[in-house]
């Protein structure tokens, strides 16, 4: 897929597993859980032991999955990541040179921020979402409908703190989507090897978007 098909998907599906485990065969379980619960996209953050390979092997074995990079801190990284076949890019903070070599690349990248300038910066940088990192820490689905005000062309990505209990909140509040983590791949669940526990989560988080985001149609 192109970078606006990518851009697209990420916004129909809504929502974003991110993958921080410890192997390389961890991060695959957690990849085929999320997939098989109604969610085909991941984050593999590059604090997975050899995360581009975990890339490489998903992009190859899963085509149908869309397969990003996380916490992605310089451009060195990006390159690896690209190469392996990454779809996306993503960072907790904002770096406009990764922000430039994904635009180079033709490649969706979406960088953390928090304040307004910091939204502003990414907006102007020309980035396909900007990620709202740590969300629940200034309060949430809250903060991200006091961001929408100034900036409702912005596509947001709320990130930090998402669980199944607030999702739907963060959709009301105008979030394009949401970053979520150990509350759709819990680390017990990793451990003893359950994957039909993380199946089970994607597929009620999928029911509470799919939910909220009707709701916020019938109200506009």
């Amino acid at each position: 897929m192109n970078r606006k098909e990518v851009r697209a998907r990420i916004e129909e599906i809504g929502i974003i597993p991110a993958i921080r485990v410890s192997s390389p065969e961890e991060a695959l379980l957690a990849a085929e859980a999320v997939a098989s619960g109604g969610i085909p996209i991941v984050e593999v953050t590059m604090t997975v032991p050899d995360a581009a390979g975990v890339i490489a092997v998903l992009t190859k074995q899963r085509p149908e999955l869309i397969i990003g990079a996380g916490t992605v801190l310089d451009v060195e990284t990006a390159v690896r990541c690209l190469d392996a076949g990454a779809s996306f890019l993503t960072s907790p903070g904002l770096d406009l040179d990764i922000a430039e070599f994904a635009h180079r690349r033709d490649t969706v990248v979406f960088p953390g921020a928090l304040t307004p300038s910091e939204v502003m910066a990414a907006r102007k940088a020309g980035c396909d979402f900007v990620k709202i990192f740590p969300c629940s820490q200034l309060g949430g689905p809250s903060y991200i409908k006091a961001l929408k005000a100034p900036f409702p062309k912005v596509p947001l990505i709320a990130s930090g703190g998402v669980n199944e209990r607030n999702v739907a909140d963060f959709i009301l509040a105008g979030a394009a989507a949401v970053g979520v983590g150990g509350h759709l791949i819990p680390r017990r669940a990793i451990e003893l090897r359950q994957p039909h526990r993380i199946h089970e989560l994607a597929a009620r988080f999928v029911k509470a978007l799919k939910a909220a985001r009707s709701q916020a149609f019938q109200a506009s």
